[in-house]
């Protein structure tokens, strides 16, 4: 087995992932998360909101998962939410067309459906299941469709991301952040997308978890950023668009560096750049294992000023994104904007009134009305549209309706005033940091999956981050009778008391109680022993180490709570145990 199998191995043994509908044979794309994997997914979002809602101030929102059809054609989803697919004409099973060719040959990104049929062909790329020949690639949209009430009389689609449920309800979070930028927003919640054929496990899903934040700021504030000196120095493994078109590698860099040669657009997505690689280091990634990849521009979105994905190595797959994090610019709310009819402009004081001027066009109406009939408004709404210039010509041509109307300046009055004016309206620019929980989640568990052997035996261990391991301490009396395992269950409760996740065990043998915790990832197991009956001590081993220390039960929970909250090795909190 490579190491995948040995994490998924160890993950379904365990209660951390389960194949969905496995007593109906399972459906791919779908997985379930058993007791250990809920409450670390739950744990390793409660970071990222600690992070994000705490840490930069950000509220969180809950929109439906099922979104109107309006939506998702303003979004573009609907008309260019596409992979491109190829049938075997054998078999008759599905597959993304650009990864069955680079499972044969090395190709670009971004390539057209056309081209890929045509490389297809060139090169007699079969069917990898069968080896039948393939046919034309077609585009696939991904949405799943629904319809909403009886009758089919309401299209639906459910939400391929959570981003659109932010932009549709801008009008209100501006007004909730009093009408001023910058200011975030986030949201954690189910996706869905109706992949052609997920074979990589949790790694691609038809139904999966994203954490994102929309931060929406003035487009002439981007180049800098409040916060941004915390992070001006930190040096992370920059995959940039030169690296990748030489066949390079990641180069180190400091952030500030890199928004200062242009590497990176600007302070703003430096920013949240870096807040990524804090953030997945904390949780338990492996920063050797870690690098942001611009995007190239043949595959960057076409509203993107920037954009950069933080990617995991993994044994099976490889580079895998993880995270995304881009500059949308203006797209979103003027594409909404556009479709909606409603105002999505925020108006942005000046720091003091600007003297600017204005043209007023006065037309004699009473002329042009009876002249121009139905076209008398467009020529009005023309002439205010056009500069002093032209307006003092003796005669203004205007194209109205592709037709060339000629107005002999007799028929209208202009001059220009002065006014001061104290601020404009601009459409918010979107910086976006776009997390896909799940493979975090199983990035965590490959990066903290080890095998060593002790003493002649093998042990298998989760080195999981302290602060998102499902259990934080396991209670374990050395012997299953009395008075030990009823003090070991009294210690249990309360830590349990004091908001601690704790599993009392007493079955099997001590070594055995110390691996089933090991494998599961619980950074520390409490003995309680004989010498605790006399002076209320318990021993506290360390997952990693297997170090132990001996600490008083009235600490137990002091200790615990400063184990938890630093990286600080146990043996600074008691006395070691030979």
């Amino acid at each position: 087995m490579d190491k995948y199998d040995k994490v998924f191995e160890l993950a379904k043994n365990r209660g951390f992932i389960w194949p969905s509908f496995e007593i109906y044979g399972g459906a791919s794309g779908f997985y379930d998360y058993g007791p250990m994997g809920a409450t670390l997914k739950r744990k390793i979002e409660d970071a990222w909101r600690r992070l994000y809602c705490v840490g930069e101030g950000f509220y969180e929102i809950e929109s439906p998962t099922i979104g109107v059809e309006a939506v998702f054609e303003a979004s573009g989803h609907v008309g260019g939410f596409a992979d491109p697919m190829t049938t075997c004409q054998n078999c008759k099973e599905s597959f993304r067309a650009d990864h069955v060719i680079k499972g044969e040959m090395e190709i670009p990104d971004g390539l057209k459906k056309e081209q890929l049929t045509e490389i297809i062909k060139k090169y007699g790329i079969k069917c990898p299941e069968c080896g039948g020949p393939l046919g034309e690639v077609y585009d696939f949209n991904l949405m799943f469709q629904t319809w909403i009430g009886p009758g089919q009389k309401k299209k639906g689609y459910m939400r391929p991301e959570t981003a659109q449920g932010m932009f549709v309800d801008f009008p209100r979070l501006l007004r909730f952040y009093r009408e001023k930028l910058p200011f975030g927003v986030t949201q954690i919640g189910k996706s869905y997308r109706n992949e052609i054929s997920p074979r990589q496990g949790v790694i691609r899903l038809r139904e999966f978890t994203q954490a994102e934040a929309e931060v929406f700021v003035n487009p002439k504030d981007k180049s800098s950023h409040p916060n941004f000196e915390a992070v001006r120095d930190m040096v992370l493994p920059l995959y940039d668009e030169q690296s990748q078109l030489s066949g390079g590698q990641p180069i180190p860099m400091a952030i500030g560096e890199a928004v200062g040669k242009g590497i990176i657009a600007n302070e703003y997505l430096a920013y949240y750049v870096a807040l990524t690689h804090v953030f997945l280091t904390m949780v338990g990634i492996d920063p050797a294992r870690l690098r942001f990849r611009q995007h190239m521009k043949t595959e960057r979105a076409h509203y993107a000023t920037d954009c950069w994905d933080a990617e995991v190595l993994l044994e099976r797959f490889g580079w895998v994104e993880v995270v995304g994090i881009a500059d949308r610019t203006d797209y979103d709310l003027t594409a909404h904007q556009r479709r909606s009819e409603v105002d999505m402009s925020v108006f942005v004081p000046f720091e003091k009134p600007m003297k600017v001027s204005r043209t007023i066009v006065t037309p004699n109406m009473a002329v042009i009305g009876p002249r121009y009939k139905g076209k008398a408004g467009k020529i009005m709404a023309a002439l205010k549209a056009m500069p002093q210039s032209e307006l003092s010509k003796p005669e203004v041509r205007l194209n109205i309706d592709g037709e060339e109307i000629i107005i002999e300046s007799s028929l209208f009055e202009h001059k220009t005033v002065y006014e001061d004016v104290n601020g404009e309206n601009v459409l918010a620019h979107v910086v976006e940091p776009s997390y896909g929980i799940d493979r975090i989640l199983y990035s965590i568990l490959e990066h903290a999956y080890h095998e060593e052997v002790v003493r002649g035996e093998e042990r298998i261990v989760l080195k999981l981050a302290r602060s998102v391991a499902p259990i934080t301490a396991a209670v374990l009396p050395l012997l299953s009778k009395e008075p030990l395992t009823g003090k070991a269950r009294k210690i249990a409760l309360g830590l349990k008391d004091k908001g601690f996740m704790v599993e009392y065990d007493e079955s099997g043998t001590i070594g055995r109680r110390y691996r089933r915790n090991d494998e599961v990832g619980t950074p520390f197991s409490i003995t309680v022993d004989h010498e605790t009956m006399e002076d209320d001590t318990v021993t506290i081993r360390d997952r990693d180490t297997m170090s132990q220390v001996r600490v008083p039960v009235k600490d137990l929970a002091r200790v615990l709570g400063e184990l938890l909250a630093s990286d600080r090795p146990l043996t600074d909190f008691g006395e070691r145990v030979a």
